[in-house]
């Protein structure tokens, strides 16, 4: 038992590192560190879909403020890359991790940890476009695919990542299923590809519902892209042989700028953000224009490991059934 445990915590180790290294390969950032807690009232939590509780902690050295712990780095790191002055075509990536107990529902790929490499990259006016953020992804996969190749010839195991990805709207998506629900659609398309960019999440599609949601202070979900179609982000999908369904892995766009901040606030009528502290920042001008996302470090490595939960490659919490199954 001892020695399959040692194993098992080896190849996490390997998929990990080697894909930390493979990211700063091919975009070009430095790791560095980065926190668990934000400021209540800041502006700088991810609301995620706008529902989720972040966890409250109270700080006895510091009495008058209150803080949460993250729900993601996704405005912190557009801060950073603002405060040190990085330039267009340098970024950060750090090993993030948080907490979302709000998850309705806890399964095979869903957890209350959340462990993730979180990036982001500074752009410039010309750059925010949809060539240049499937560009982006490309890179990425190459990362992943990469990180898959060493695993398997470390491990002697099976390469299953097609050799490329497919990128796909969601309108265009939801067109040629309009009888299925959005999972039922990511499920079909993936299944067929093996690898999907799947492009502007957040924003509403003809039939008057968006595919998913998404904050409207992070990802520009909303801009005419240079196709004439909607949103600058998207998810980077694969199909999981082991689950036998599809597996999200990344969550990630082209940052709003100041007209998409306005814009997106104005849609989910939250204009009492651009008060904050971060919001007014971005305003100002005081903060550069990028391009990030988050990765899922335990999922990655459950798919290349060909893990069916993410118990396996991961310290969590579960309901007595799920765990006793394990």
């Amino acid at each position: 038992m001892k020695s399959k445990y040692r194993l098992q915590q080896e190849k996490i180790q390997f998929v990990k590192s080697g894909f930390t290294q493979q990211l700063q390969i091919q975009l070009g950032l430095i790791e560095v560190q980065s926190p668990l807690l934000s400021e209540h009232g800041s502006g700088i939590q991810d609301d995620l879909s706008g529902w989720e509780q972040a966890v409250s902690v109270k700080v006895k050295a510091v009495p008058d403020k209150s803080y949460e712990v993250v729900h993601s780095l996704a405005k912190w790191k557009r801060y950073t890359l603002g405060r040190y002055g990085f330039s267009a075509g340098e970024g950060i990536v750090t090993q993030m991790k948080a907490l979302r107990p709000d998850e309705e529902a806890l399964s095979s790929v869903h957890s209350v940890y959340v462990d993730q490499w979180d990036w982001e990259k500074v752009i410039t006016e010309e750059q925010r476009s949809l060539n240049f953020l499937t560009q982006t992804v490309k890179k990425i996969y190459s990362a992943l695919r990469e990180t898959e190749r060493l695993y398997a010839e470390e491990y002697d195991a099976k390469n299953v990542l097609p050799e490329t990805i497919h990128v796909v709207h969601t309108e265009e998506l939801m067109k040629a299923y309009p009888e299925l629900t959005a999972k039922q659609r990511e499920h079909k398309i993936v299944k067929q590809y093996g690898a999907v960019f799947l492009v502007g999440i957040g924003g509403e599609l003809s039939h008057g519902y968006a595919h998913d949601v998404r904050a409207p202070d992070y990802d520009d979900w909303s801009s005419v892209n240079e196709q004439g179609s909607t949103g600058l982000n998207g998810d980077i999908i694969v199909w999981h042989p082991g689950l036998n369904d599809a597996l999200e892995l990344s969550s990630m766009g082209i940052r709003v700028d100041q007209l998409a901040l306005k814009r997106q606030l104005g849609l989910r009528r939250q204009e009492e953000k651009l008060q904050l502290a971060w919001h007014q920042s971005l305003l100002a001008g005081e903060l550069p224009l990028t391009i990030g996302g988050g990765i899922g470090q335990s999922r990655v490595v459950m798919q290349i490991l060909q893990s069916d939960h993410i118990a396996k490659v991961q310290c969590g919490v579960w309901p007595e059934p799920i765990a006793e199954a394990l």
